[in-house]
């Protein structure tokens, strides 16, 4: 691993270029930094006031850190000097590399680059906040600050918008990657919350170069305390086998990135506001918010609304205990329900300590608590009435040690400077409702499986499809349950003897039978049946009775997570239902249980309004064995099973498709 030290926590840095130099210069006056800032141009005599050096063998020492703002051939000269003279690390600003079909003159930069480390090509750079210290060539919206959260994106644009926000979020480093063509994603981020400084990651990703590696940072943040929330963008392609295969139509959409993250504990979310609102949890909170929530508000139509908006994020309101209920209707008097959420009315407005007493009394029964509040805009009205009610969030956080978001139903109803005051005091100050509501969700987000990592990548490579008959007998040889039958190339040569009718009569040859017409079932004999077009030969099977549920089970390799399972609802109405969740492997006998159990239509397998239970057990035993299936088998790709039938005692695999290393 590289030592990034130098490069983020610069003590002199070197800048080339003139306009790009000039605003990286100006930047770090602004910021206040007090090493020696040292511009390079072979004619001019200053750059902003400073002045310049001829060349780098001019400057005083080797420096820390280097803006490289000279186009893109000149780079590789300078990386390749500032390598040998051992020069801390380096920014490259010139595009026209990989990204324009220039990969070998990338590769060129790697290698002149050496051990030094280097950001980027196509890269704006780095911000650090902590020691006003900028390889930065354009405006930002950021602040000195002694501690915050780092900003990491493959976006340069998307993070200085980040940086505009007046949220009150302290940022102690904005980076960006570029091209990524040394210093990879895992490698940057793990330099960043290597600082004490910082408390929290939030990057906005475009794609994960190192699975393992991802995992292993997410690890490393959890155990020191520190949260990560991630936009992952490219969500909406899908697979190359989407057309041919169920599992690869139902896990596409991000499904996989979206699992992967949940693996490694890390908080996603869509939108820069989700962002932000969620570092600032993490900042003050830690990496992980317990479920149970309680809400306040002095107003019924506020308590409505966070009960309405609340529902599609699963966020968990329980009632108040006896005690709490008996004290807050003591506080509040007959006329106020106890509930939760919890409208408060007017009656303690204004009274700071029977205030402080009613959100002391509800937030120490829970995990965290949402405090519905939105002062008058100062500019026309006078919010001085609101302090109180702010300073009782304070005093019930510090007394209870538990989160508390100060939560306005408007963006814009909570300034930059009292947003600023309220996280300062250790209440998370949230802009907007809704937003709010999804930052809380994604800062739930439970333990991580400390240790754990993706299988490796296997290289793409022709691909065959084993015919099912081939299928089953590999399932079967794995310890999956298929049903008893028989092959031949033609109808006629099919045997039914010592098989029990109903039979179900299928052509081989097809990814989608039911598509293609090659599925006949509850046949009582094979007399009269018809040859089948394009079938490669005939499968006949005792049909499965007693089913409870059908399920799709699905494995499959990976390019960047290793390999994925998708597990749901199955049958011909797969797409339809879409009741589906996506795992990365390996899995765990409980991860396939808790997988299940999110499923919208999971009481259909536990038997609802009287229903028979379905054995979840034999469908978890078939996934095991098909894990360790895949896993002893690096030529195997992907393995479909739709559906399993379970019964209630059973599963058995009726359709599988398998497609494999072609040889």
């Amino acid at each position: 691993m590289r030592d990034l030290s130098r490069l983020l926590r610069p003590k002199s840095i070197a800048v080339l270029g003139s306009g790009w130099a000039k605003n990286v210069i100006e930047q770090c006056q602004k910021m206040g930094f007090q090493g020696p800032v040292w511009p390079v141009h072979p004619s001019r005599e200053e750059i902003a006031g400073v002045r310049c050096y001829r060349a780098l063998s001019d400057l005083p020492a080797p420096p820390d850190a280097t803006f490289i703002g000279v186009n893109r051939h000149a780079t590789l000269d300078v990386v390749a000097e500032l390598a040998a003279m051992g020069a801390g690390g380096a920014t490259c600003f010139a595009s026209g590399w990989e990204e324009a079909g220039e990969a070998d003159l990338q590769a060129q930069l790697v290698a002149a680059a050496g051990d030094m480390p280097i950001l980027g090509p196509n890269c704006y750079g780095v911000i650090n906040y902590l020691d006003g210290a900028l390889l930065w060539p354009d405006q930002h919206g950021g602040r000195r600050v002694e501690r915050g959260v780092a900003l990491l994106s493959q976006s340069s644009n998307i993070v200085i918008n980040l940086t505009m926000q007046a949220r009150g979020l302290p940022v102690a480093y904005v980076a960006c990657l570029g091209n990524a063509a040394q210093v990879g994603l895992a490698e940057l981020a793990g330099a960043l919350l290597a600082d004490d400084r910082v408390t929290a990651l939030g990057m906005y990703v475009e794609g994960i170069d190192d699975a393992a590696g991802f995992a292993a940072l997410a690890d490393a943040a959890r155990a020191a305390g520190k949260g990560i929330v991630c936009i992952k963008s490219g969500k909406t392609e899908l697979s190359r086998t989407a057309a041919a295969s169920h599992t690869a139509s139902l896990a596409g959409g991000g499904a996989a990135s979206s699992a992967f993250l949940r693996a490694c504990g890390v908080a996603e979310v869509s939108t820069p506001a989700e962002l932000i609102e969620t570092l600032k949890i993490f900042h003050l909170c830690g990496p992980q918010i317990g479920g149970r929530l309680c809400s306040l508000s002095c107003s019924g139509g506020e308590a409505g609304l966070v009960a309405d908006l609340a529902a599609p994020f699963g966020l968990d309101f329980p009632p108040p205990s006896e005690a709490q209920r008996q004290r807050l209707g003591d506080i509040l008097g007959p006329i106020v329900a106890i509930a939760n959420p919890l409208d408060y009315h007017t009656f303690i407005w204004g009274d700071g300590p029977r205030t402080t007493d009613v959100f002391t009394t509800m937030l120490a029964g829970y995990d965290a608590g949402i405090f519905i509040i939105d002062p008058p805009r100062p500019d026309r009205c006078d919010p001085s009435s609101f302090q109180p009610a702010l300073d009782a969030i304070v005093s019930a956080a510090r007394s209870t040690g538990k989160p508390a978001f100060a939560v306005g139903s408007l963006p814009e109803n909570f300034d930059e400077d009292r947003a600023i005051a309220m996280m300062e005091r250790n209440v998370v100050p949230m802009m907007g409702l809704e937003t709010a509501l999804g930052a809380i969700r994604a800062a739930q987000t439970g333990p991580n499986r400390g240790g754990w990592r993706p299988w490796a990548v296997v290289p793409a490579r022709p691909l065959r499809m084993r015919d099912e008959a081939s299928a089953k007998a590999l399932l079967a040889a794995s310890g999956v349950a298929v049903p008893k039958g028989g092959t031949s190339a033609t109808l006629a040569g099919l045997d039914v003897a010592g098989l029990e009718a109903p039979f179900v009569l299928k052509g081989l040859g097809f990814a989608h039978k039911t598509e293609a017409g090659a599925v006949r079932l509850g046949l009582a004999s094979l007399d009269g049946q018809a040859a089948m077009a394009g079938a490669t030969g005939y499968l006949v099977e005792e049909m499965v009775t007693g089913v409870v549920a059908e399920m799709l089970v699905g494995l499959r390799r990976d390019p960047v997570y290793g390999a994925t399972l998708t597990l749901g609802f199955g049958g011909v109405t797969a797409e339809v239902l879409a009741d589906t969740v996506t795992l990365v492997l390996p899995v765990t006998e409980d991860a396939v249980v808790a997988a299940l159990r999110g499923l919208r239509l999971w009481p259909l397998l536990d038997g609802y309004r009287g229903r028979a239970r379905a054995d979840v057990a034999a469908l978890v035993r078939a996934v095991m064995a098909l894990q360790a299936l895949m896993a002893a088998s690096p030529a195997l790709d992907e393995i479909e099973i739709n559906p399993l039938m379970l019964r209630e005692a059973g599963a058995v695999a009726v359709d599988a498709v398998i497609w494999e290393e072609a040889r």
